[in-house]
Parts: C-alpha cells; structure tokens; sequence
C-alpha cells in the first residue's frame, strides 16, 4: 500500500543539491518581473536561487572550453558565471555565454492572494500543428516496439514529438516565464538565447546534476503518469504509476545510467532502492535522488552534466542504437530539446537540468516539443496520450486548451 509520504513531492533542498538562497540584490520575484527576452538575456528560476543574465561578455560554443572560457573572463560585473544551453545533439553548438553582469536573488516565493491568472485571450489567435500528426507519432512508436521486440539490442528509444504555434505578434515571454514559475514552483524555469532571434523557454521537473564544493545530486526521472483534477483519481494514478513494471523498468534504465556515469568521479554514489513519486501541476514522475562526494575537487557541475547527457530519460539505451532509432524515426531536429540548460561558476559549483517542458519561440512562432519512452510493452495511444498531457505545461502558460 503506498503511504501519504510516498506521494509527496521531494524536499526542494534534497534535489537541489542542499545549496541554499543566495543573496541577491534583488527579490526573486522583481527579478522574474524584470526579465526581458533577447539574444543578450537570460533567466534561470530554480528551488533555490533566481538568475538574471544580462549582457554577452563571451560566448562558448563548446562546452569542453568552458572551463578555460571562466578562467580568463575578466566581464564588467565582476562575476564569472557561464549560463545557457547544450543540445541534444552532441556535435552541434552549444548555446552557452559569459554575461557582463548577473543579478541574484533567492527563490521566487508563490504568488499571494488571488493566483497568477492564465490569459486565456490567446485561445482565438493561436493556429496549431502538430509535427508529426497523431497517427504518424502512433506509427513511429509502433515501429520502435517492433524493433524492441525483435533481434536490436535497443532495449529503450524515447520518441518525441512538436506542436508548432503561430499567432500573429508573438507571444509575451515575459510573462508565459512568470505563469511556468508559479505553476510549478518546485520546478526549474529557464528563458535563455536559443540563436538569433530565437528564446528557449521552459520549466524542467528534472535536475540532471548539481555541484556544491565536493557534493553531487543528481534527480533522474523515467515513468510518468498524467494527473487527474479529481483527487481520487490522481491518487489512484499515482499508486498505479508506483506499481508499474513497465515504468519501474524505464525508471531503473535511467537510474543504472546515471550511477554509472558518476561512479569514476566520485567516492561515495548512494541512490534508493525504490523509486518515489514527483508531482508537477500536469504530470506524476518516478523519482531517484542520486548523491555523491567528489573524487576530485576540480570537477565542474558542467563536466558532471557532459558525462551524463544524453540520460536514457531523453535517449534510450543502448546511447548508440537509441540515437540512431530516434533519428529515423522523428520527422524534425530536436536542437536545445532535451538538451542540457543550467549555470555554472568559475569555482565549478551549478546546477544543470534536462531541457524538458519547453518551447522554442522565434517571431510568431512557438514550437513545443513532448516525448515518452518506449519500451518492448509500450502502448502507441498510451504514449500519445503521455506526450500531450506533457504538452499542458506549456499550453497552460500559452493560455490554451489541452490538444492532441
């Protein structure tokens, strides 16, 4: 029988790595309300601190370089902090940069009184199209079932799919940001420079690895269960999603990943036994929450998050042969979509999360992307049905309706 604290969503502080509320010249929340998109801005709001980027000091397109980049940097501010994007896609630039000045605050607290409003004026004005159509995605995640059940040693391939909106004028980013923090607070809101003229935002459940001094955390997620407005429903959700074999077995997938990419850098790797359950306002995920000592002082959180990225979270497994699967089987590019976005300092302390729940907005248009695992007892409609109950972060902060 699942117990009440098994579905409570984790201590933000566990997850977080224990790093605190810094100090900041600013409250949170004036932060989140004084952020502006451009391709020379950036806002990161996480459990435990608020982040406005402000200016281009340098720009890293390969992370490899960053620690070097850090080292040299002399921007106005006096704070050497590196902040942005890596792609899916190891070989392709990364959208990381220097900023000439960061503010910092602690957490953006919940909003008081009344809560923050959904604008729902964008109903009538937004044009959807969803890439590939329903029975396209059904199809591919069919093909990929096939090829887990034959001779492929591909055990798990997670399949993604788009939803690209269009309305003429735009959309108001800066407060589609403040609706995503404030509808999953515990979450990680990200607006940050996706090339051009383009802004990637989003709000990530998943930390895929924090750093403080010598401490590590990592907080995989794999299994997911859509939430239900009718409380015995949503609990009823919840104790399935717990008992799933289907699920469990993704869940281990990913947690087997991330221990074995973190054990040659730390001494002590200790994850649980069983998964728990984190809740955001449209999803129930299996959650671990791996932590770990340093072996070596001088590795960065980046060098951590490069070991890690991809997680078979947002691959598969084998790497190799989910790659492959996910690239003849996906009609689009994914990009900075399940990419890895995060800060990190010159003393190699930051916080890196999987780039989930996000879009791509340029001019008129905004690209939502979604994905689910599949594995050999993979469902199509049922992973249709995850990807759009995935969508409804999103949808919720654009002021839409849930879609197919």
């Amino acid at each position: 029988m699942t117990t009440a604290s098994e579905l409570r969503p984790p201590a933000t502080s566990t997850a977080s790595g224990g790093a605190g509320p810094l100090p900041g010249d600013l409250p949170g929340s004036d932060l989140l309300a004084a952020y502006r998109p451009g391709p020379d801005r950036a806002l990161l709001a996480t459990p435990t601190r608020t982040l406005l980027a402000e200016g281009v000091h340098r720009t890293v397109d390969d992370p490899a370089a960053a620690g070097r980049v850090l080292a040299e940097a002399r921007p106005d501010g006096g704070e050497r902090l590196l902040i942005g994007a890596i792609p899916f896609d190891p070989a392709a630039p990364a959208r990381l940069f220097v900023p000439g000045r960061v503010r910092r605050a602690g957490p953006v607290p919940p909003p008081s009184g009344v809560p923050l409003a959904t604008d729902r004026t964008g109903e009538g004005r937004w044009h959807s199209r969803p890439v590939p159509e329903p029975d396209g995605y059904r199809a591919a995640v069919a093909e990929a079932v096939r090829r887990l059940a034959g001779d492929s040693p591909l055990e798990k391939v997670v399949l993604a799919r788009t939803l690209e909106l269009t309305t003429p004028g735009g959309s108001d980013l800066a407060a589609m940001a403040a609706r995503l923090v404030h509808r999953d607070p515990h979450g990680y809101t990200f607006a940050v420079p996706a090339g051009g003229t383009a802004t990637l935002i989003g709000a990530s459940p998943e930390l895929l690895v924090s750093r403080r001094g010598t401490r590590v955390v990592s907080n995989p997620l794999a299994g997911s269960a859509a939430r239900s407005a009718d409380p015995v429903e949503d609990r009823r959700r919840a104790e399935a999603l717990l008992e799933s074999a289907k699920d469990l077995a993704e869940h281990a997938f990913v947690v087997d990943a991330v221990r074995a990419a973190l054990a040659p850098f730390c001494t002590e790797l200790v994850a649980p036994e069983r998964p728990s359950l984190l809740r955001t306002a449209a999803m129930w995920h299996l959650s671990s929450t791996v932590t770990g000592v340093l072996r070596e002082p001088a590795t960065s959180a980046l060098e951590l998050a490069l070991a890690l990225h991809p997680t078979p979270a947002v691959c598969g497994t084998p790497t190799a042969h989910a790659r492959a699967a996910i690239g003849e089987l996906e009609p689009f590019d994914r990009g900075l979509y399940t990419g890895v976005v995060g800060w990190g300092d010159a003393s190699g302390d930051g916080e890196w999360v999987v780039t989930l729940r996000c879009a791509e907005a340029d001019g008129d248009r905004l690209r939502l992307f979604a994905g689910a695992g599949v594995v050999a007892a993979s469902d199509p409609e049922l992973e249709l049905a995850e990807t759009a109950a995935k969508f409804r972060t999103f949808l919720h902060a654009v002021g839409l309706a849930d879609t197919r």
